[in-house]
């Protein structure tokens, strides 16, 4: 009499072992090395003015990875800038291309502040006297007041530098660029094809500092009062899952702030980036929220497949100070591209293995 009892079918072979198996099949005579792993990615720029050369010094060292593909960049005020002149420069030549465009950039800006302007110690790099007087007697007047022409070698340096007409028809990545508007506060999210010196000026647009940017009648702002850079679009516009977050402003301060230095810092540091711990946050209960089946919506289910990376230098002298997001001094700003270098051949070191298979960083834990 036959066995009523059904054989059960044999399970499956665990992912592991089909990976280990393809590899020993490589590694057999006869057969070529795989190359280096893809880098599939999509990046997220922080702004924080002249400390956005350690966002350069990461860029470039993630540009000599010869396997680095990317599909969506979104950035506010430098990081902004970063992302426009990597798409630039990209256009123009490649990676290669691209490493140069941003070289070209940090280089020409930090011939714009005289040395006579800036003290540094060590890696402390704050004002000299003179250049706090200057800038507290700035403060006195609004932009119309003290340049009622509106000069900025700003604009002068993005339109000598960057083709925007060829990267608007061009241009290789999905590019989200973050301004405020004034009136409403809302964010508005630039694409590429409408990229302009206007639209980066705007994103980058501090109102004690420059004039107001107007496009197509609205007044804008600075994009990190509503978002430092924005994550959504990254998360559910692009198909790659990877996002890694360059960071210029710290997550934690170790210690509470005491003189009115410090304070005057965290405040800026918190107003500039409430808007992407928010953000966050809320992929970080979203997700833990699509673990209950009974909840798993293909829209939560598609947060359980993202990933997220992340490149700061939260422990950095050099990024602690809000003062020294005005010094566009060359010395400065080569220093903090090797920062930034180091930082991201470290991360490229320790973690780009695993982009493709989980976050780098405990999402939860930073965020959530």
């Amino acid at each position: 009499m036959a066995d009523p009892t059904p054989t059960p079918p044999p399970e499956p072979e665990p992912a592991w072992r089909r990976a280990l198996a393809r590899w020993q099949d490589w590694l057999r005579p006869g057969h070529a090395s795989p190359g280096p792993q893809k880098l599939r990615l999509n990046l997220a720029l922080q702004g924080g003015g002249a400390h956005g050369a350690y966002t350069w010094g990461v860029l470039d060292a993630l540009l000599e990875h010869e396997a680095l593909e990317l599909e969506g960049l979104s950035g506010s005020s430098a990081g902004a800038v970063n992302a426009v002149l990597l798409a630039d420069g990209w256009v123009r030549a490649g990676r290669a291309g691209a490493r140069a465009a941003l070289a070209q950039f940090w280089g020409e800006l930090g011939q714009h502040l005289p040395a006579s302007l800036v003290r540094s110690k060590g890696e402390t790099v704050r004002l000299a006297p003179a250049g706090r007087l200057l800038a507290h007697w700035a403060a006195q007047f609004t932009p119309a007041q003290l340049n009622p022409s509106d000069l900025n070698p700003l604009r002068d340096l993005l339109e000598r530098q960057i083709d925007f007409e060829r990267l608007r028809r061009d241009c290789p990545f999905k590019l989200y660029i973050g301004a405020t508007q004034v009136n409403t506060g809302r964010l508005r999210l630039f694409r590429e094809h409408e990229i302009s010196a206007e639209v980066l000026l705007a994103s980058a647009c501090l109102p004690k500092i420059h004039h107001t940017v107007h496009i197509d009648g609205e007044p804008y702002w600075d994009g990190g009062y509503s978002a430092n850079p924005a994550i959504a679009p990254l998360v559910y516009d692009c198909a790659t899952p990877d996002v890694l977050l360059v960071l210029l402003n710290p997550l934690r301060r170790s210690q509470t702030p005491r003189s009115l230095a410090e304070i005057e810092t965290r405040l800026v540091e918190l107003g500039f980036g409430t808007h992407i711990m928010n953000e966050m946050r809320h992929f970080a209960q979203a997700a833990r929220h699509a673990r209950t089946p009974p909840s798993a919506t293909p829209a939560l289910q598609r947060l359980l497949q993202q990933r997220f990376h992340l490149i700061g230098g939260e422990e950095l002298d050099s990024l602690a100070h809000s003062e020294s997001k005005l010094i566009v001094h060359t010395p400065f700003l080569q220093h903090l591209h090797q920062q930034g270098r180091a930082h991201a051949q470290a991360w490229l070191h320790d973690s780009a293995a695993l982009v493709g298979l989980r976050s780098s960083i405990d999402v939860e834990a930073l965020f959530g």
